[in-house]
């Protein structure tokens, strides 16, 4: 069983059963959904509470949902200092500032990826807010509970990930049908 931490891909299966006991756990215990984009926003209320403290706590969104690090918060370091752990326990850590994949197809620039990363956290952060939680909360913790709202969010994450991805790398094969950039 010791050997699963050193693994370098964990099985799909039991990684699945583990975040289906996460939630179960999370739901027993607080009475609350596993999610991420709730932290960004409590971050952003902490940091409001900083500089304009009346005006943050006068808002709506932080009356219902107290900027404050609590369980759901630590989710987003957990995530980092997991994904390290993972990594180096494994041997497969590594630092790559443009990783080979994204530069084999739109060169090396460290701008590029990095704005484009950028852009795409930005993007992910409005639809986020948008459709009312992320891909881990509809995707995870709303599916789990049966809502369709969740499970339509969860199809246009599918959806608008093939696409992005069709339109930035193209059908492995096939090097003109799908490419639009």
């Amino acid at each position: 069983m010791l050997e699963l931490l050193f693994a370098a891909r964990w099985s799909p299966y039991l990684a699945g059963a583990g975040i289906g006991l996460l939630v179960t756990l999370a739901f027993l215990l607080s009475n609350r959904p596993i999610g991420c984009s709730t932290a960004y926003l409590k971050a952003r209320g902490m940091l409001g509470m900083l500089v304009a403290r009346e005006r943050t706590a006068s808002t709506e969104y932080y009356r219902l949902i107290a900027p404050t690090v609590d369980w759901q918060f630590m989710i987003v370091p957990g995530i980092v200092v997991g994904a390290f752990l993972a990594a180096w326990l494994s041997g497969t850590f590594g630092l790559e500032l443009v990783p080979p994949f994204w530069s084999a197809r739109f060169g090396d620039s460290l701008l590029l990826r990095w704005g484009t990363a950028l852009a795409g956290g930005v993007l992910l952060g409005f639809g986020a807010r948008w459709a009312g939680g992320c891909t881990s909360g509809h995707g995870i913790s709303g599916n789990i509970q049966l809502s369709l709202g969740s499970m339509l969010a969860s199809a246009g994450f599918f959806l608008g990930g093939i696409l992005v991805s069709l339109a930035l790398f193209g059908v492995p094969g096939d090097e003109g049908l799908w490419r639009f950039v």
